[in-house]
């Protein structure tokens, strides 16, 4: 059950004006399912994207990296869950521009001019003739209202779509954000998450837009952990349609860009949050603020250290205030000069906070059950103070459970 996370409203996920979704069954890995989703952008949108760092990057992560890299006008993106296309050599790289080709066909476009996008099991080849196949069903379902529908077609392991819209006044028009995102295990993004996609109607120039996708995903989707594990098809895409009607942004020192900024930031961060709340077999969600660090890099060693540890995260699935595994997770963060006895560590929920460590081991006012109290709480944050200078960053995470296991050791069948 994911934790504090409900299915999103149709009704409060607002149209992009410039985006059509559409959604198909394709029988991709299982029949009587919405595994295919295609994206059409009107003329003008431009789009920017950053993807995992994984030396296996699937097929159509390579094709995605490519068309953008050669500077075509990306008019559409086409989504299939059930298989990855990872790990598939030359045919895979065929497959995912076969996929490009058709639909090309279907929306008279280019080639170049489509993302191709696929999640679900690795080393299986894509069943390339079944999606293009649905691709017509789905360009025929083609409307701006269904993010929703799109949000339920990317999932896999989800077990509840993940879906935000916002809006902010820039230039003295109201600039419409939506966005949707799938992922629950396999997730340590070292650039993004499993897959994220985030529209609006700005105006922003592409250099602009390049830089903002990558502030944002480092912000969001790469401060999240459920396992540790970097998948081989992560990528998180920003479309700007500049249908909002204001002037374009160049500038960013400008109001109008801190603005969006602000705003971009805001829906991924949420997003990114979801699939930590959604995490395979997650009871808890966690935050790990990690300060006084020297820079943020080793702040966020911290964090990854104590939220990918599986003693630190199996005591939390408990309820157990084994807390020492937070100071062994801290030790070997990597942090060679690091001042234990500097150090201080508190233990907190929404109702109250306790400092647990303190002059290199347990604080004198740390009273056991008041962790115990603390940790049956579903959300939870362990704050660290490092104690050498002004920087911090702060890591999501989750526990794990039982349900964990079962789910990925049965993920195939």
């Amino acid at each position: 059950m994911a934790v504090n996370l409900n299915t999103p409203n149709p009704a409060d996920l607002l149209p992009v004006a410039g985006v059509r979704l559409g959604v198909a069954e394709a029988g991709i890995r299982k029949a009587n399912r919405r595994d295919l989703t295609v994206i059409e952008l009107a003329a003008g949108a431009r789009v920017a994207g950053v993807f995992t760092t994984n030396r296996f990057c699937a097929a159509p992560v390579q094709v995605c990296k490519a068309n953008l890299a050669a500077g075509n006008p990306i008019r559409a993106l086409v989504i299939n869950t059930g298989v990855a296309n990872a790990g598939t050599g030359e045919p895979g790289l065929a497959a995912a521009n076969a996929t490009c080709d058709a639909l090309a066909r279907g929306l008279g476009i280019d080639a170049g001019q489509v993302l191709p996008f696929s999640t679900g099991v690795i080393l299986e080849p894509l069943p390339v003739d079944r999606l293009v196949a649905g691709l017509p069903r789905a360009i025929a379902d083609l409307r701006a209202d269904a993010w929703f529908d799109a949000a339920h077609a990317i999932m896999t392991t989800d077990t509840l779509a993940k879906a935000v819209s916002s809006t902010v006044e820039i230039g003295g028009r109201r600039v419409t954000l939506t966005g949707i995102s799938k992922g629950a295990g396999m997730i340590k993004p070292n650039m993004a998450t499993m897959l994220g996609y985030l529209a609006c109607d700005a105006a922003v120039s592409q250099a602009l837009l390049d830089e903002l996708v990558k502030e944002a995903a480092d912000l969001s989707f790469n401060s999240i952990t459920v396992d540790g594990d970097t998948s081989t098809n992560d990528s998180f895409i920003l479309i700007a349609t500049g249908q909002a009607g204001h002037a374009e942004i160049t500038d960013p020192a400008s109001a109008d860009y801190r603005a969006l900024r602000d705003a971009v930031v805001d829906v991924a961060i949420r997003l990114a949050q979801a699939i930590v709340r959604d995490g395979e077999g997650a009871t808890k969600f966690m935050t790990i603020a990690v300060e006084g660090g020297k820079d943020r890099e080793e702040c966020r060693k911290v964090a990854y250290a104590v939220g990918h540890s599986p003693l630190v995260k199996t005591a939390f699935f408990a309820s157990d205030p084994n807390l020492g595994r937070i100071l062994a997770a801290i030790g070997y963060a990597g942090i060679g000069d690091l001042d234990v006895a500097a150090l201080r560590v508190w233990l907190g929920s929404p109702q109250e906070s306790v400092l647990v460590a303190e002059h290199g081991g347990r604080a004198a006012s740390y009273r056991e059950e008041d962790g115990a109290r603390i940790m049956k709480e579903a959300e939870l944050t362990i704050r660290i103070d490092l104690a050498r200078g002004g920087a911090s960053a702060t890591v999501w995470t989750c526990d794990f459970s039982y349900d964990y296991v079962k789910i990925n050791a049965d993920y195939r069948s």
